[in-house]
């Protein structure tokens, strides 16, 4: 609760409510709380009271549109936080959904595999640091709030969990022209992490002469791998690469 810390002017999107362990708590501090839970069985846990501020939606957080279950509130506009325990199976597609919608969420804090936290908050350097990481960095601060023991859960998983929170930033660290064909990209640079960042260029076809001049502009070693580039230095990297403009970087 502390780390949502949601606020009556605020409203918050729970992903799998489950029986409600968080969902009412949060109802209290809330201006308007969605529920969204899969389990017909346990939507039924949820319905206890007519509640106002509360809308409960038997739905697949993956099928869903986060815009259309957004609109009817249009006052909280700017101002929606998107909580919840992520399944690990579907974590993944689920943060790149979130990551679509993100001009609706002020903040978000998820409950996920350790592993996943640590790829969302990795810097350059580190084995984990992947497109997740540089994606979500460019419009969140992340932070790890905590790390979740297998213990705690019953069954208990095999890995750890983390809870992780995310800032909306004020602006994004960088202006990219096309995001969308920024991400296709950074798929590509990371194809094949123990090769060389130009070795997974290849794939790309591009003429050795403007590799080289793109590289030679940014003072990149020719060995140089894809988890030693910076946020800034990837998206220079592309517009010089793809004709898209220059990145516009706030660091």
């Amino acid at each position: 609760m502390e780390t949502i810390a949601p606020q009556k002017d605020e409203m918050i999107i729970e992903i799998g409510a489950g029986r409600g362990a968080l969902t009412f708590p949060l109802l209290k501090s809330a201006g308007h709380l969605i529920a969204l839970e899969k389990d017909p069985a346990l939507i039924l846990s949820l319905k206890k009271d007519e509640i106002a501020n509360f809308t409960i939606l038997e739905a697949d957080v993956l099928k869903i549109s986060f815009e259309e279950i957004c609109r009817p509130h249009g006052q909280y506009r700017g101002r929606v936080k998107i909580v919840g325990s992520l399944p690990y199976s579907i974590s993944s597609p689920l943060l790149f959904k979130v990551l679509e919608a993100r001009k609706l969420f002020s903040g978000c804090v998820f409950l996920v595999q350790k592993e996943v936290a640590e790829r969302i908050t990795a810097q350059p350097g580190s084995k984990k640091y992947a497109p997740l990481s540089i994606l979500f960095q460019i419009h969140f601060t992340p932070k790890i709030d905590l790390v979740v023991r297998p213990s705690a859960f019953s069954p208990p998983p095999k890995v750890d969990s983390a809870l992780v929170s995310l800032i909306k930033r004020d602006k994004p660290l960088i202006g990219i022209p096309d995001e969308n064909r920024f991400s296709g990209f950074l798929r590509v640079c990371f194809a094949r992490r123990r090769k060389t960042l130009r070795n997974n260029l290849a794939a790309l076809a591009l003429s050795p002469a403007r590799l080289e001049d793109a590289y030679q502009k940014l003072g990149l070693e020719p060995r140089i791998r894809p988890e030693q580039l910076t946020i800034s230095q990837f998206a220079r990297l592309f517009c010089l690469l793809h004709d898209s403009g220059a990145a516009t970087v706030m660091e």
